[in-house]
């Protein structure tokens, strides 16, 4: 599963990819919203408006949010920048975490039912473009019921789509099995490799789509930090730097701050002849064509223009892959905490 086959250019010069089979042609750039909801420091309003115009004005024509970013903040910004042209852009959102994940009675038809007529509120939609679990337990996935569920509520027209969210190879692997499963969004990013060994594989396979999240590892692989830098205490990488509060994948790909750093530091070559070592990081993900877009996060107009310099940047040949893939095996991959 190789260098991506390129995708449709658009007049923005935009690349679009498949999703899947589902018939969507999603930008190859599309952005999460996690950041502009919370977990990531302060977040201005009227930056966060700024930054989702610019990504439209570009070409992005595929979101991805959650009903717990900022309590529905998020949702609610979404609303406002995508209002009248709701057909254009697609918007995937998630569903469990602002309930008790563990308790089966989040996944049943009344619950999920609520949640997503909430997220249709927010969003001022008729219908979900992709609705997705939002990174349940294993044993939640394995016992299926919550897809009967989806099952009825795309027949009914709620939902265009439905995917899952996973933390785990595992679990993507698990939720494969279920033939309304249209979408996977996993950890991937030059320091988490492993999806590529047989999950891709296996979605490619079945036609599933993959949304690539935290694709810069929470800001390492902008090569931006030191082992000094610090963040505010309302940001994750403050609270859950060792997964105090969730998943430790979730923070800076599972490797303790200042090992991340090192690593890093490594892997600076990536930005010769490429406009940012960011930009770098985005295309490589963009070199596999099991990746339908990836969706790195922002604040401002100002980090939309610097992930969407990824489109500009050169790909990565061969020898490059090889390198990055020794380097993943070799000086990153024992340092991963967590399950993944």
């Amino acid at each position: 599963m190789q260098a991506g086959l390129p995708g449709r250019e658009g007049r923005t010069g935009m690349e679009y990819r498949p999703l899947g089979n589902s018939g969507l042609m999603v930008s190859a750039v599309s952005f999460g919203t996690w950041a502009i909801g919370s977990a990531w420091g302060p977040v201005d309003r009227n930056e966060a408006l700024r930054g989702l115009h610019r990504a439209i004005d570009a070409g992005v024509n595929f979101f991805d949010t959650a009903d717990i970013y900022g309590d529905g903040r998020s949702e609610e910004l979404l609303r406002e920048a995508t209002k009248g042209r709701e057909d254009e852009i697609y918007i995937a959102t998630k569903f469990c975490r602002s309930e008790n994940i563990y308790d089966p009675e989040t996944y049943s038809e009344r619950t999920v039912r609520r949640l997503c007529e909430a997220s249709l509120k927010r969003l001022g939609r008729e219908r979900i473009d992709l609705y997705q679990i939002h990174c349940p337990p294993h044993e939640i996935i394995k016992q299926g019921d919550v897809f009967e569920v989806l099952d009825r509520l795309q027949q009914e027209g709620k939902i265009r789509f439905y995917g899952v969210s996973v933390e785990t190879v595992e679990e993507g692997l698990t939720a494969l099995q279920y033939p309304g499963v249209r979408v996977l969004q996993v950890i991937f990013n030059i320091f988490r490799q492993k999806p590529l060994e047989e999950l891709f594989p296996k979605a490619q396979a079945q036609g599933v789509g993959i949304l690539a999240r935290l694709p810069l590892a929470s800001g390492l692989l902008t090569g931006k930090f030191t082992k000094d830098t610090t963040f505010p205490p309302d940001d994750h990488r403050n609270y859950n730097r060792d997964g105090q509060y969730f998943n430790v994948g979730e923070t800076f790909a599972g490797l303790p701050f200042e090992t991340g750093v090192e690593l890093a530091d490594k892997l600076r070559w990536i930005a010769d002849g490429r406009p940012s070592m960011a930009a770098a990081a985005l295309r490589w993900i963009l070199s596999f064509d099991a990746v339908s877009c990836v969706i790195p996060g922002f604040k401002n107009a100002r980090q939309v223009e610097q992930n969407l310099m990824a489109l500009e940047a050169r790909p990565f040949d061969q020898e490059e892959l090889a390198r990055l893939e020794r380097f993943y095996r070799e000086e990153v991959h024992q340092h991963i905490r967590g399950a993944y």
